[in-house]
């Protein structure tokens, strides 16, 4: 199960380190919210809501927030403020005008959740799409994988390439799904770097994780998004079994050694294996 959007905003709305109780499923994903903080601390935040609250209002004004107000949100945003109690069952935030965004998250869960009552239902091969999250159930009805398109970052109809995969999540996060251009021409996407306060400008347009868990994968996506290429692959190092594709902003496409031959190149494009 999911949890109620409106629990998140009790919890938001209580800011200053006054618990509320929450639900098992509110508590899970907070729980991996802070995990994941851990994991990939300046790459991945889930207390990112003051940022993405501004950045938000930017898209709709096409002009990117003022420094000063960037400035502002920065201090509120620390993972470590999150303030979880696995005894009572509560969630709080540490300081006033703290928030919650689980933008990077919740897609995952729902993935993963979408699997399990299929799997209970005692269904054997299942496809779900949640928009740049892509969950398979075991085979294809045939037997055969999966192919799984990977959207080109610059051409709306294009791909970059499919992978094959068997009960595997496919996720991926780039610049391209949701930005805005401002007065001046210049190209501002959703992907907030939480050190910074402003988009990710990581040299990577695209990244897409396939691994066993859709939770995992969508974690991972956004946080290698956000560290790069390099500390990205070092990250990707500690989840065997997880593999990536990169798309770099040069449109060069690379390839971790245990996709690369599951990986189908669009006609045209080329591909770097990487180690």
């Amino acid at each position: 199960m999911l949890p109620p959007e409106s629990e998140i905003g009790r919890v938001n709305a209580r800011a200053g380190a006054s618990a509320v109780p929450v639900s098992p499923e509110t508590y899970a994903v907070l729980s991996s919210g802070l995990d994941a903080g851990t994991r990939f601390a300046g790459c991945f935040d889930v207390t990112i809501g003051p940022l993405v609250a501004l950045w938000r209002s930017a898209r709709a004004s096409l002009a990117p927030p003022d420094a000063a107000g960037i400035e502002r949100a920065l201090p509120l945003v620390d993972y470590r403020d999150l303030l979880l109690d696995s005894r009572k069952g509560t969630a709080a935030l540490r300081h006033p005008g703290q928030s919650v965004d689980l933008g990077g998250i919740g897609k995952g869960l729902a993935g993963d959740s979408i699997r399990e009552v299929l799997r209970r239902c005692g269904v054997g091969s299942a496809y779900s799409n949640l928009g740049g999250n892509v969950v398979t159930l075991g085979a294809k009805p045939d037997g055969s994988p999966w192919q799984i398109g990977i959207q080109h970052p610059r051409e709306e109809r294009g791909l970059v390439g499919a992978v094959a995969v068997v009960d595997e999540a496919v996720v991926t996060s780039g610049d391209y799904q949701r930005y805005f251009t401002d007065r001046n021409g210049r190209r501002h996407h959703h992907i907030l770097d939480p050190t910074t306060g402003y988009p990710a400008a990581s040299g990577l347009v695209s990244v897409t994780i396939v691994a066993g868990d859709s939770l995992v994968a969508d974690v991972l996506s956004t946080a290698l998004f956000v560290a790069g290429m390099e500390k990205g692959l070092e990250h990707l190092g500690r989840f065997p079994g997880a593999g990536a594709v990169f798309v770099d902003a040069g449109l060069r496409v690379y390839v971790t050694e245990g996709l690369r031959s599951r990986f189908r190149p669009a006609e045209g494009v080329r591909f770097a294996a990487l180690n």
